[in-house]
């Protein structure tokens, strides 16, 4: 069954709802999935749709949201959602130690902005946490969320970094994120517990994203850099319907998986198209550089097939919220960064 794409969004609950519902691949993938699900980390920007996901998905599964659950009332709609909970401070090892063993496991913990000034922190949430994870969870399936960002630019015209490239990133932030990848393969071969690598490449929402950015800085009349040129944009709901299916596609040692949307788009082009959705002329600087963060998807597609919500469709949401002056987090994604410093 093919899912309507509604032309726009009432607010932030109808987006809700909407990134949340599952498709009947998802459904058919967790029903012949044995056990129930952790989301460790819930409480970061994708969580809440992740786990909501998971149980509209498979209502007779306990899914379980682990975090510190710092913001104000995130506990309360999970459980009102069915979603269980449990606060935790990951980088306790004892309360690591007294989470209930769970099949299957979600991690999307880590630690991004802020991280100058404070790179020993980066470096515990995006190493250290891992380590504890991945020695309790020795007999679980585990799809580590981590990012495109693990690999360095890569030149434009060869169509993305693929999941054989090294990784060798610019700045503290990503080497910290490689540090968490080779943590969790270390266990998976040492332990022989089942994993994948879920490096991630910039998930649409509404609210936050590389379209929400740019939008933002077209509808204010701001100037455009493209020198960071190209990137790869997915829909939020796809990004997490593709790891929640991913659980099926572990292996031992646990091997890593390019997640995005399958265009390489131009910055240029991008803001060019907010700008004859607002009708304003863009003022933009800078020549694009012939590297950048992007992927190749090819094996995800092969997995899981094309995103459900394709690019225009994005584009023409995100203009249609900016225009609407609708809810925004407020969190930069820092796309055009070159330097890898956060």
């Amino acid at each position: 069954m093919t899912m309507t794409l509604p032309e726009r969004f009432d607010g932030e609950a109808d987006l809700d709802d909407f990134l949340s519902t599952p498709d009947d691949a998802l459904k058919k993938d967790l029903a012949e999935l044995d056990g129930d699900i952790m989301v460790i980390g819930v409480g970061g920007k994708m969580g809440p749709t992740l786990a909501r996901m998971a149980k509209r998905a498979a209502p007779d599964k306990r899914i379980i949201g682990v975090a510190r659950f710092t913001e104000p009332d995130l506990k309360a709609k999970l459980e009102a959602c069915g979603v269980e909970t449990i606060a935790a401070d990951l980088l306790d090892r004892a309360q690591v130690a007294a989470l209930p063993k769970a099949k299957n496991i979600i991690f999307m913990a880590g630690r991004k902005f802020g991280s100058t000034g404070s790179e020993e922190l980066t470096w515990a949430m995006n190493g250290y946490a891992p380590a504890l994870v991945a020695e309790h969870f020795t007999t679980s399936r585990i799809v580590a969320y981590s990012t495109i960002c693990v690999y360095p630019f890569a030149p434009v015209a060869h169509g993305g970094s693929r999941e054989e490239d090294p990784v060798a990133p610019p700045g503290e932030y990503a080497m910290s994120c490689v540090a968490r990848e080779r943590i969790f393969q270390h266990f998976s071969k040492t332990l022989g517990t089942p994993g994948l690598l879920f490096r991630l490449s910039y998930a649409i929402d509404m609210r936050y994203g590389v379209l929400h950015d740019l939008g933002m800085k077209v509808l204010a009349g701001e100037t455009v850099d493209v020198s960071m040129g190209h990137v790869n944009v997915i829909w939020q709901g796809d990004a997490c319907s593709q790891s929640l299916r991913a659980l099926r596609h572990v292996t031992v040692p646990a091997e890593p998986l390019n997640v995005s949307g399958p265009e390489t788009i131009s910055i240029r082009w991008l803001a060019e198209e907010f700008g004859k959705r607002f009708n304003r002329k863009v003022d933009i600087i800078g020549e694009e550089a012939p590297t950048a963060w992007i992927a190749n998807t090819a094996r995800a597609i092969q997995h899981f097939g094309y995103p459900r919500v394709p690019l225009a469709q994005l584009i023409d949401w995100q203009a249609d919220w900016l225009l609407r002056g609708l809810s925004s987090l407020g969190k930069a994604t820092h796309f055009e960064v070159r330097t890898g410093t956060y």
